[in-house]
């Protein structure tokens, strides 16, 4: 099925791809140019680690898993297939992350510096939280074939909105969380008299909140969609239907099936197809 807007979405695609792989980029070189690169002593080069996994996982990587589904390529896998794609990428995002944290957190106690006393630490480690609860919800929920398609759809709605505002709270706090380094370290020359370093480390922040922008966008432009998938199996009815049928009614020769049954066996098809559409179709 050809996608509506499809040389638009191929644009936006490739300025997302280029826009949060210069960001990678850019986080690499100020680390390793600026705040003299990386290591895993307890010290200022442990906690370089922490922009430089934030930007590559908890952004990058969690960008490209919210619009996975949207790639008109991989229409035709099957559900399971990008359904396992999708958690991937978003687990290792969230490994990324829990390092990030641990090389911060190491820092600060070989340097006797508190904790968890910045609205950048109390809103980051908040999303890590929420994220984390995300990521199991959605492995329970949607991935494992336990919970029933009503449950699916109830959450389905509010998987997507989280998912979406979490991500952006975390463009947010990396954007506090730069600005934050940046009055720290930048005091001779002071970032105020617009240091090259502090220029680079703005323009890094200008690219993260672009990458976010497009990712956005193209999640939530509704003709950009993965299709609907036809149902392959129907719930049972209460009149003991096999699945994957047309809810067949066995009648006697010669004798008509009763309108009115028929008219509640459809209905209730109709009410088991849109179930399990929204159950098992993802809107991202």
């Amino acid at each position: 099925m050809a996608m509506e807007g499809y040389r638009g979405f191929l644009g936006l695609l490739v300025s997302a791809l280029l826009v949060g792989f210069l960001s990678v980029i850019f986080t690499l070189i100020w680390v390793l140019h600026y705040r003299e690169g990386l290591g895993w002593d307890g010290g200022a080069l442990e906690f370089n680690w922490h922009p430089v996994l934030l930007v590559t996982g908890f952004i990058f990587i969690q960008g490209i898993a919210i619009i996975v589904y949207r790639l008109p390529w991989t229409w035709k896998c099957s559900k399971l297939l990008m359904k396992s794609i999708h958690a991937g990428l978003n687990t290792i995002a969230a490994i990324l992350a829990i390092i990030a944290l641990v090389a911060v957190f190491d820092y600060h106690n070989v340097r006797n510096i508190p904790n968890m006393y910045s609205l950048h630490s109390w809103v980051g480690l908040t999303a890590v939280i929420l994220y984390f609860l995300q990521l199991v919800l959605g492995f329970l929920i949607f991935l494992l074939p336990w919970a029933p398609l009503s449950l699916r759809a109830l959450v389905m709605p509010v998987h997507v909105y989280s998912g979406l505002l979490l991500f952006a709270t975390v463009i947010a706090t990396s954007l506090m969380g730069l600005t934050e380094k940046l009055f720290f370290v930048l005091t001779n020359p002071a970032y105020s008299t617009f240091p090259p370093e502090g220029v680079f480390a703005n323009t890094l922040g200008l690219l993260i909140l672009l990458f976010g922008a497009l990712i956005l966008w193209i999640a939530t432009r509704p003709q950009w969609k993965r299709p609907k998938e036809p149902s392959s199996t129907l719930l049972q009815t209460n009149g003991g239907a096999a699945e994957g049928t047309e809810g067949s009614v066995a009648v006697n020769p010669g004798n008509n099936l009763d309108k009115s049954d028929s008219e509640l066996n459809s209905e209730a098809r109709k009410r088991n197809f849109a179930l399990d559409e929204a159950g098992q179709r993802s809107t991202m």
